[in-house]
């Protein structure tokens, strides 16, 4: 052995020599294929909030028509107007201005559902006051929270 050379485990390991730090590795994308799944993800969730925001846009009607529904309390001819005019604002003006009577609880029931009970209110309710007003509430309730807008 020569005399320079250390012997022990310690002067060993104070001759190791620290190894180089790598270069950071870049996060960025490396190919363009996930520029542009990014780009359609980024369009994708563009297209969907604009979606969400003309849904919420279009059904304006409907929650003004619930909150009025609500203030009308149990008036009966309240409530029909408040039905008239969301079909208005839902329908043509052509397919909802002239239905009255019979016809006009055919075209909420074509529509949305309209229970046969709150139906009859309807064409009832605004001649006779002793008319319970809450088949037509539950009715009218359940007509602006299920029909389907025209096309």
């Amino acid at each position: 052995m020569n005399g320079d050379e250390p012997t022990s485990l310690v002067g060993l390991i104070d001759k190791l020599i620290e190894p180089p730090m790598p270069e950071p590795v870049s996060l960025a994308p490396q190919t363009a294929g996930w520029w542009v799944i990014g780009a359609l993800v980024l369009s994708l969730l563009a297209y969907g909030a604009w979606r969400l925001w003309a849904h919420w846009r279009a059904n304006a009607y409907r929650r003004a028509a619930l909150t009025a529904l609500a203030e009308a309390g149990d008036d009966p001819a309240a409530m029909a107007v408040i039905l008239r005019r969301a079909a208005l604002a839902a329908y043509p003006r052509r397919d909802v201005a002239g239905l009255a009577g019979a016809d006009w609880v055919g075209f909420l029931r074509r529509t949305g559902g309209f229970p046969e009970a709150a139906g009859e209110a309807l064409i009832h309710a605004p001649y006779a006051p002793d008319v319970p007003g809450w088949p037509l509430r539950r009715g009218a309730e359940r007509w602006l929270r299920t029909h389907r807008r025209a096309p």
